[in-house]
């Protein structure tokens, strides 16, 4: 079985070696890391480059501008039987793979806690899921997102049932949890595999209180749920 690790990089050139090394570290020599660059700026492509690494797949020049669609080309681009998705400054946990892969023997998608970690690698948060509140369910993350991305994996089946993403969708890793909540088996484990980065660069915005007007989170939420089923319906009656 052939793991893809997706990450979406841009301007990541102050974490992104100490990310990749952790992944690294438990991948066989038939995996790989698939890093799509939306145009960074900074020395994130030196970087990545550095570490020398066959199983490193680099694709640069991208012009998303956009940490959702960046991160859809990266899935496209994959050739793995499982996706392991990561941001381009956590730390992985030295079982995170091996735990995932046997969870995901029995379901479609595994979601993992995880710790919060700020710019020094000091833990700020011993659980996103007591932080979030986070819930399994469709409604339940519907409401209130427990599906973050950097902490999803999942097999092909879902990899095939969320490509294309939407055009207006708010976010990948809700969009994906979703989808897979509709069409595959979902499960939440306990088990913290990853440290998660707070910090000021962060496009996420998850595990932080919300900037965004209430009319907006309602209508994303009705985009949610309007493509998911949409997606839903197209997958079990038309492909």
């Amino acid at each position: 079985m052939r793991i893809s690790v997706c990450i979406p990089t841009y301007n990541g050139e102050k974490y992104i070696k100490e990310q990749l090394v952790s992944i690294l570290d438990q991948l066989s020599l038939d995996d790989e890391i698939i890093i799509s660059d939306d145009s960074s700026t900074d020395n994130t492509i030196h970087v990545v480059k550095s570490i020398q690494d066959s199983r490193i797949k680099l694709f640069e020049n991208n012009k998303f501008k956009s940490p959702i669609f960046n991160l859809e080309n990266a899935l496209k681009l994959a050739q793995g039987d499982v996706l392991f998705l990561s941001d381009q400054d956590d730390i992985w946990k030295p079982d995170k793979v091996k735990i995932t892969l046997e969870k995901l023997k029995s379901v479609d998608l595994v979601v993992s806690d995880c710790e919060l970690i700020d710019e020094t690698n000091q833990i700020i948060s011993e659980s996103f899921y007591k932080l979030n509140s986070t819930k399994p369910g469709f409604v339940n993350n519907l409401m209130k997102n427990g599906f973050l991305g950097c902490c999803l994996a999942f097999n092909l089946k879902i990899k095939e049932s969320v490509l294309p993403f939407p055009k207006n969708i708010a976010m990948h890793d809700i969009w994906i949890g979703l989808v897979a909540s509709l069409l595959g088996r979902v499960i939440f484990i306990d088990d913290k595999l990853i440290q998660y980065r707070r910090h000021g660069g962060n496009f996420s915005f998850t595990s932080s209180k919300s900037k965004f007007s209430l009319f907006y989170k309602i209508q994303y939420r009705m985009i949610f749920f309007n493509q998911a089923i949409k997606r839903f319906l197209q997958v079990k009656f038309f492909r």
